[in-house]
């Protein structure tokens, strides 16, 4: 589970994550950024977006307090496998429609420094 996150909103406590360049179906640069000691995810960088991240929920504090808005790329969710209630897309969805206002401003300012 992923949070998308202000790169200047995380705080490294210990070391220095590593990345590692993976294919993408867009061919576009997919970086994650994995834990020196024990090669844990703890964000990606999509598209080469230096503002934005892509943080696994799994990784934070307190992940209680960011519970699942939606699962995209749900067109390869193996059949057995459950989720949580949320919305389910088969790919992606349509920000405009979904994000609250301040959260697409948000989005907006980092854009603007792309």
């Amino acid at each position: 589970m992923n949070a998308i996150i202000e790169t200047d909103r995380i705080e490294i406590v210990a070391g220095r994550p590593t990345p590692l360049r993976v294919p993408s179906p867009s061919g576009r640069p997919h970086d994650i950024y994995r834990c020196p000691a024990c090669q844990t995810a703890l964000w990606s960088d999509y598209r080469g977006r230096p503002a934005l991240r892509f943080v696994r929920v799994g990784t934070l504090d307190d992940p209680a307090l960011l519970p699942p808005d939606a699962h995209i790329f749900t067109r390869s969710k193996l059949p057995w496998v459950e989720l949580p209630p949320a919305k389910s897309y088969d790919i992606y969805y349509d920000m405009e429609t979904l994000w609250p206002a301040q959260s697409l401003a948000r989005r907006a300012a980092l854009v603007d420094r792309w």
